[in-house]
């Protein structure tokens, strides 16, 4: 089987070549399986992701979800993702980390649709997953704060961090999928925020990085409100 190069190693073209690479087990496999027959035929008639991905789900949607699993901490437990959409990268975590004690899954999705279409999968996988339909700010309020938060393609990171920050604690680790701007979008977010940044580049996209994130928190100026 041919397989891209992306970053120096190979990349996930399918299934085959996604557990392959990962060293993922049958049965949750067969979980992403399920989660993948799913978006196919409700993206019928709910835009979950591009039409024009599809054909490299595999690549740009699960193992792009897939590469966050191994970056967050061990001891994770209690994870937020934010405008999760069709579920990424929140459900495919779930289900990779769904044997991982105590483990819990937050998804934050305002689209009510999309909020139904990721409970479906969650029962459909078992995954330890809390869907919440609403806005990211009104979860924040009703919340304390998590081991990891992460987003993808959701907003540039100085309006990321606002709707974030409340879910930071000291030890919190943000983990959030970028493109090729990071760089701009991370001088942006210094002038109203103080973090430690650290980029990784992504397994699935060779312009892509994830962002891993600590010590959030906000200068004087953002405290001040400006």
């Amino acid at each position: 089987m041919s397989q891209h190069v992306v970053g120096g190693g190979p990349q996930v073209v399918d299934a085959e070549s996604f557990s392959a690479l990962l060293g993922v087990s049958r049965e949750t496999m067969e979980r992403l399986a399920r989660y993948e027959a799913l978006l196919i035929k409700w993206q019928k008639s709910i835009n979950l992701v591009s039409a024009s991905t599809l054909p490299e789900l595999w690549r740009r949607h699960m193992l792009d979800s897939a590469q966050l699993a191994a970056l967050a901490p061990e001891g994770a437990r209690r994870w937020a993702d934010l405008g999760s959409g069709g579920g990424f990268p929140g459900l495919v975590v779930a289900i990779l980390l769904a044997g991982r004690p105590g483990f819990e899954m937050h998804l934050v999705e305002s689209d009510q649709r999309k909020s139904i279409f990721m409970r479906e999968v969650a029962r459909a996988t078992e995954a330890p997953a809390i869907i919440h339909n609403c806005r990211i700010e009104d979860f924040a309020a009703a919340q304390s704060v998590f081991d990891v938060v992460s987003a993808r393609a959701l907003a540039p990171l100085d309006r990321l961090l606002f709707w974030a920050a409340p879910l930071f604690g000291p030890q919190t680790v943000g983990l959030f999928l970028k493109g090729q701007g990071v760089q701009d979008e991370l001088t942006l977010a210094r002038k109203s925020w103080i973090f430690e940044a650290d980029l990784h580049p992504s397994q699935s996209d060779p312009a892509g990085s994830v962002l891993m994130l600590r010590g959030l928190h906000g200068t004087d100026r953002q405290d001040a409100g400006d």
